[in-house]
């Protein structure tokens, strides 16, 4: 099946997308990682002045190997930034800190996208990893099988589907609350909220992707039964 033109077909144009989704993002995020904040707040003060603000007192903010490896904790209750966004007082960090806080404020006020996400994450993570395996049985032993392994991949699209709105709601959170909490000055919004906007890219190309991939699977079966 990875040998199939049909494949490529189907999916290269999520695969570009995604390229250029990743490119850009890191070229914007190097770029205002070198403009420093005229308030001298890093990612980590920042996180946590939000956090605060929000009486999310209980919400710790710790630092987390790895590159643009931030993310929201919502089980432990913990926002975890790299360091070159813990540690820096940039537009980039302050950008990337504010859209993790934005997650879990989404948390605490109950915001409808983030609990479905949490809710279907057992079957997503099931069905990312059988879904392809039952899938390949399927198509050549039983054709219920394969349906099967459809069915839980499109859990998997589903997830990439209801990500795109918990993401933007929390870069357009992270926008607000710059300004709000004094964080950065109005002229400084455009190069934090440019590192934001090229972030989102990378999830609508995730979203394209996993969506293209199950109209394969779906034109594979389909196919297999008209031969």
């Amino acid at each position: 099946m990875f040998f199939d033109p049909m494949y490529l077909l189907f999916v290269a144009p999520a695969l570009i997308l995604g390229l250029i989704a990743q490119v850009r993002v890191q070229s914007q995020f190097s770029r205002y990682s070198q403009v420093p904040t005229q308030t001298g707040i890093t990612g980590a003060r920042a996180a946590r002045a939000i956090l605060d603000a929000y009486g999310l007192y209980d919400v710790a903010v710790e630092r987390v190997g790895g590159f643009l490896s931030d993310h929201y904790d919502p089980i432990n209750r913990v926002l975890r930034l790299s360091p070159a966004v813990y540690d820096r007082a940039t537009l980039a960090a302050v950008g990337v800190a504010a859209h993790e806080a934005g997650h879990a404020l989404q948390h605490k006020t109950g915001y409808a996208p983030l609990q479905f996400r949490s809710a279907i994450v057992p079957g997503v993570v099931i069905g990312s990893n059988l879904a392809p395996i039952l899938f390949m049985i399927g198509l050549f032993i039983n054709h219920t099988l394969a349906w099967v392994g459809i069915i839980l991949y499109g859990l998997v699209a589903l997830f990439t589907l209801v990500t795109l709105p918990v993401e933007f709601d929390a870069s357009n959170r992270a926008k607000k609350l710059l300004l709000a909490e004094g964080i950065i000055y109005p002229a400084e919004a455009e190069g934090a909220g440019a590192v934001l906007d090229a972030a989102a890219w990378t999830y609508v190309a995730a979203a394209v992707q996993a969506i293209l991939t199950l109209l394969y699977y779906v034109y594979i079966l389909t196919g297999s039964r008209r031969d």
